[in-house]
């Protein structure tokens, strides 16, 4: 069967006996995905810090992510509205206990047997005192990425480093997962080198995600600064050079959205629709996917345009090569709450902005 997308599949997952005998599962189908540069509908699914909750009402440890079941159940029934998921991180809490991670990939199932399931490492599946984790907290009871990278597959050239870009249709999805794996330097060359292959002129929209907020949050008091300075100061001409739409970070357990913004600037008054030339990049956190829920600061920056502390997912939807809408959407309802529309074409994107051409001379 085939649709705008491409060609369905349908699949059985079988297991072998002891006696020779096969057991199979029930029948799953997925949709394979449109090749680069075709001008099709996109539907994404953005959320961060998720975890698992027990259906039966009985109470985990602390009650750790009492949102959990409400945004797994809004993405199932909006499952032919979707066409992939990003995870940014967080994703279980098992912290060392593995049968937390059978609880949650049944969970999610409905999901991630019918569309892509990428997954970002976070702290609760990294950090880990002695092992190279950037900060050496014990995040992940000792779990130490393995879980993570063995339970999910993502299309990393060093798995152990979990950083990857995605190609999905018609946006350009640059996914650099968790810095908490490594310091941000060792992979800013990556990073670059990501943003600096996509063809605008095929994939247009540039997506940048992290779990850790390396861009702006104003209920993340890090080292005198706004979200992770060391982060945002490595990375920000690299947004700017290569015009990144939007950046999207997990680890707050909140919703915040900021202007267009460089060097801490908001570089646009417009707060819901914005065209033509890309002029500084949107900051996103999106990190109440379930676990318990994070305060905003006493003070709203002037580049905060809205903040919900919350459980919420975000859905990307590109049209076509030259409008996306975003929304923000609750979990206890999916209702859309927050929401701007981008409107340009690839011109707009050639335009030079501050730190955003190549250095030129008289020579040249």
């Amino acid at each position: 069967m085939f649709d705008d997308w491409g060609p369905w599949y349908s699949y059985k997952l079988g297991h072998r006996l002891l006696n020779g005998s096969y057991i199979f599962s029930k029948t799953y189908s997925f949709k394979s995905s449109p090749f680069p540069g075709q001008d099709s509908l996109q539907r994404v699914i953005i959320f961060g810090d998720m975890g698992k909750a027990e259906r039966d009402g009985s109470n985990e440890y602390s009650n750790y992510q009492p949102g959990s079941l409400n945004t797994t159940d809004q993405l199932v029934k909006d499952m032919k509205n979707i066409d992939i998921v990003f995870h940014i991180g967080d994703i279980t809490y098992a912290n060392g206990y593995i049968s937390q991670w059978d609880q949650f990939t049944s969970q999610v199932e409905p999901i991630a047997s019918t569309v892509p399931y990428m997954i970002a490492s976070g702290n609760h599946e990294r950090d880990c005192p002695g092992t190279g984790s950037f900060y050496d907290h014990n995040d992940s009871g000792g779990e130490c990425g393995v879980l993570a990278e063995t339970m999910y597959y993502v299309p990393a050239e060093n798995r152990a480093k979990f950083w990857y870009e995605n190609l999905i249709s018609s946006p350009h999805s640059s996914l650099t997962v968790s810095m908490t794996g490594g310091r941000v330097l060792s992979s800013t060359m990556f990073i670059e080198n990501c943003l600096a292959s996509a063809d605008r002129q095929k994939q247009p929209w540039l997506i940048f995600v992290a779990h850790r907020v390396l861009g702006y949050s104003s209920s993340y008091w890090q080292q005198g600064s706004f979200g992770e300075p060391m982060g945002r100061e490595s990375l920000q001409k690299l947004w700017q050079k290569y015009k990144v739409d939007i950046a999207f970070y997990g680890h707050v357990h909140n919703y915040e959205r900021t202007c267009p913004i460089y060097q801490h600037q908001c570089v646009s008054t417009e707060k819901y629709h914005y065209s033509g030339t890309v002029n500084g990049t949107i900051h996103i956190v999106v990190g109440g996917g379930g676990s318990h829920l994070s305060d905003f600061g006493p003070l709203q920056p002037s580049w905060s345009l809205y903040r919900d502390s919350d459980y919420g997912f975000i859905k990307l939807i590109a049209f076509n090569h030259s409008s996306l809408l975003f929304e923000y959407k609750k979990s206890s309802d999916g209702q859309v709450y927050d929401s701007f529309t981008i409107s340009r074409d690839y011109r707009d994107v050639l335009a030079c902005v501050q730190d955003g051409c190549e250095p030129v001379t008289l020579a040249s």
